[in-house]
């Protein structure tokens, strides 16, 4: 499979590809280790809600921005 192919596809089979890899590296991969990098961010993230200083949005705002942030990047 190519970029190509992937392009040819909908939306609807790229999301079921994509599921079907990442059922693939949870389920049949437990070896694989967490970044470092996660970890520090999820430090960082407890440290600003521990301060006060973390900001909260709603879901629907998230997926808002989401949404947005997906037209600008537009891949395919």
């Amino acid at each position: 499979m190519n970029i190509q192919d992937i392009k040819n596809m909908t939306a609807s089979e790229r999301i079921q590809t994509m599921e079907a890899i990442w059922d693939s590296l949870i389920y049949e991969n437990k070896d694989i280790e967490t970044p470092a990098w996660h970890e520090e961010i999820i430090e960082n993230r407890k440290k600003r809600i521990k301060s006060g200083n973390a900001q909260f949005i709603s879901l629907s705002d998230l997926k808002t921005k989401y949404n947005k942030s997906i037209l600008k990047m537009s891949i395919f």
